[in-house]
């Protein structure tokens, strides 16, 4: 593996901007269209069951979008002036709100504080990474420790099938085998970004029905020999 330092890949500013917009319109775009579903069942049918149920769809589907835009909003947008910070609560209350209606079932433990806005946006994304570990469903524990400056960030990703989700290290790493990255990969390409700018380094391990996501400060260190003992997986 390419030493997570020194990605291979730099993808140009208008192709991150762009993927990234796929990667929002891809995540809004189904309960959105469930709205105008509902819509049109309201305006063309007349059936009374027909149309209390297109009313729950059209409520559950603006709660969904709703969800999923709050959440992009700060786990790829700005979300405040450069060098703001994030209190943690909201960053708990976007990260909910994206499972209250899903398969998988989100917990949470983490101090009442702000958290420089890179750190806050690495633990949200890594969420979303964590997601994918496991396909079935299932449960994920988030642990947050430590201060702003030097936490430990924590995910345990639980379910049937769980794994590390496929090519997920070398995508975060900057260092993709293919050598690009497409609106699938571009999540945890640009966690790997976010690590690398909040100085944070991320770990896999896997056992059993278990997938654990670790974030922990960056040890700066010339020493090649020290970054290859420490472990492979490193990935900021």
């Amino acid at each position: 593996m390419s030493s997570p330092t020194s990605p291979t890949l730099n993808l140009d500013g208008l192709d991150l901007a762009a993927l990234l917009c796929s990667r929002v319109c891809h995540d809004v775009i189904s309960p959105v269209g469930a709205i105008v579903n509902g819509l049109e069942v309201l305006e063309d049918d007349q059936d009374e069951s027909m149309r209390t149920f297109a009313l729950e769809l059209i409520g559950k589907s603006a709660r969904q979008a709703s969800a999923r835009l709050k959440f992009a909003r700060i786990a790829f947008g700005a979300a405040g002036s450069a060098g703001a910070s994030i209190d943690l609560a909201d960053a708990e209350s976007v990260a909910k709100g994206m499972f209250s209606d899903e398969k998988t079932k989100l917990t949470w433990s983490a101090p009442q504080a702000l958290f420089p806005k890179n750190k806050v946006k690495l633990l949200l994304n890594l969420v979303m990474v964590a997601t994918s570990a496991i396909p079935r469903g299932g449960l994920i524990d988030v642990v947050v420790s430590g201060d702003g400056e030097a936490p430990t960030l924590v995910l345990k990703a639980k379910g049937s099938h769980a794994r590390i989700p496929p090519h997920v290290e070398e995508l975060m790493a900057g260092s993709p085998e293919s050598g690009t990255v497409d609106a699938h990969g571009i999540l945890p390409f640009y966690a790997g970004l976010v690590a690398r700018a909040a100085a944070m380094d991320v770990r896999f391990a896997i056992e059993g029905d278990e997938v654990t996501i670790t974030a922990t400060p960056a040890v700066i260190d010339a020493s090649e020999d020290s970054d290859g003992e420490a472990s492979d997986t490193a990935l900021a």
